[in-house]
């Protein structure tokens, strides 16, 4: 018999009803690339999700051009928070306080303009030490600015993958080795992680249900997007 670690890819979605949902998971390799980012998506498409207006994700390699092929007018942000976590990996631990800090400067910024003038700063003063550091931002940035054109108010919910983070911060503790050993086939892991989504936990924020504070956001959607938001509600 052989044992082996296999990753689970997790969706999460927000509808313009203001519920919250679990969309889909699935058992990979850890060896994806676009054509299984492409049979996946596509699965959610045929499911009955015929537009994204945003979709957040961490950058798996070919996974935002495999979004916009299926939705070709989605808007495709990465994941400020696995931006930087995946930048500092590059750099001294001396140096992560004051990277981080400065980077703050970037992913706050105003605008995409100004964003770029302060990462032509930080690229001035970290590019030589660390060039693998501002390849992650070099090569990522049409989609990292993608939130810095939106309100405060659409910015804070689809800057970073929180939902998913703590989502998978459950399915963790439900599936830990050292409590289940473990399991005898894919199907069995998948109803474990399935209990978990349907788990309600008072007073917590929970994978599924109401979206708080969305009607500041739903008009700041309306306000960008225009009919593909009004002629849905």
């Amino acid at each position: 018999m052989t044992v082996a670690n296999r990753p689970v890819y997790i969706t999460v979605g927000i509808n313009l009803e203001v519920a919250r949902d679990e969309l889909g998971r699935w058992v990979g390799s850890g060896g994806e690339g676009a054509k299984q980012w492409m049979a996946w998506l596509a699965e959610l498409k045929n499911r009955g999700i015929e537009d994204i207006l945003i979709a957040c994700c961490d950058g798996l390699k070919g996974l935002p051009d495999s979004i916009t092929n299926i939705w070709p007018v989605a808007d495709v942000q990465l994941c400020v928070v696995h931006m930087v976590r995946n930048s500092l990996k590059y750099a001294s631990t001396k140096h992560w306080s004051q990277i981080a800090q400065e980077l703050r400067e970037v992913y706050t910024a105003a605008t995409p303009d100004a964003a770029e003038r302060w990462f032509a700063e930080f690229e001035e003063a970290w590019g030589t030490r660390y060039p693998a550091l501002i390849g992650v931002w070099r090569r990522s940035w049409e989609h990292f600015i993608t939130f810095l054109r939106f309100p405060p108010e659409i910015r804070k919910i689809v800057c970073t993958t929180t939902v998913i983070e703590s989502l998978n911060s459950r399915f963790r503790q439900a599936t830990a080795t050292r409590r289940r050993g473990h399991f005898p086939n894919e199907e069995a892991a998948l109803k474990v992680l399935y209990l978990v989504i349907r788990d309600r936990r008072p007073n917590r924020a929970n994978p599924t249900g109401r979206t708080h504070n969305w009607k500041t956001a739903i008009n700041a959607l309306a306000g960008f997007y225009g009919d593909r938001v009004i002629d849905n509600q």
